[in-house]
C-alpha cells in the first residue's frame, strides 16, 4: 500500500512563508488525499487526467478544443492526456457526424466510476476539512479567500 501523504510541500514555517504557500499546502495535501482512493486499484490517475475526465463528465460529447478553449492548456499536453484516459479506458471517442474531423469524447462506465469516486472524495475531504467550523466561520474562509483571489486577479 502506498504513503497516504508526502512531505514535499509541507513546511513547518507556514507564518513565515505567507498565507499563499500555506494554501498551496492545504491543496497539495487535498489532492494527495483525493487520489489515494485511485492510487492502490486499477485506475491510478494524475490530477490532470482528473480534471479531463471532470470536463467531460460535464461536456459530455465536448471535442479536445473545446476542452483547450476551456482549460487554457496546451493542446499538445492535452492531445497526450486524452490519448493515454482512451487506452486505459475511461473516455470514448466518436466522430462527429457533420465534421468527421472532429472527435466528440464521453466517458466510458469506467470513466464515470473514477469520477464518481473523486466526487465522493472530494465530498468526504471537505467536510473532514471543515470541521469543528461553524457555518458561519466557513462563510467567512470563503469571503476571505474570494477576496485573496480577487486581489490576485487585480494584479494580474
Amino acid at each position: 500500500m502506498r504513503k497516504t501523504n508526502d512531505n514535499v510541500n509541507h513546511s513547518l514555517r507556514n507564518n513565515e512563508d505567507g498565507v499563499l504557500d500555506l494554501i498551496h499546502t492545504v491543496m497539495h495535501q487535498y489532492r494527495s488525499m483525493q487520489y489515494q482512493a485511485l492510487r492502490d486499484g486499477p485506475h491510478d490517475i494524475t490530477h490532470m487526467e482528473g480534471k479531463v475526465l471532470g470536463f467531460f463528465g460535464h461536456h459530455p460529447g465536448a471535442t479536445q478544443s473545446d476542452l483547450a478553449k476551456h482549460s487554457g492548456r496546451d493542446k499538445a499536453q492535452l492531445a497526450r492526456l486524452i490519448k493515454g484516459l482512451r487506452d486505459r479506458g475511461l473516455l470514448d471517442a466518436v466522430a462527429d457526424q457533420s465534421d468527421k474531423r472532429n472527435v466528440r469524447l464521453t466517458l466510458t462506465s469506467d470513466g464515470q466510476s473514477v469520477l464518481t469516486v473523486l466526487r465522493q472524495q472530494a465530498k468526504r475531504l471537505n467536510t473532514l476539512a471543515l470541521q469543528g467550523m461553524d457555518s458561519r466561520e466557513q462563510e467567512q474562509l470563503q469571503q476571505l479567500l474570494q477576496r485573496v483571489k480577487v486581489n490576485l486577479d487585480a494584479g494580474s
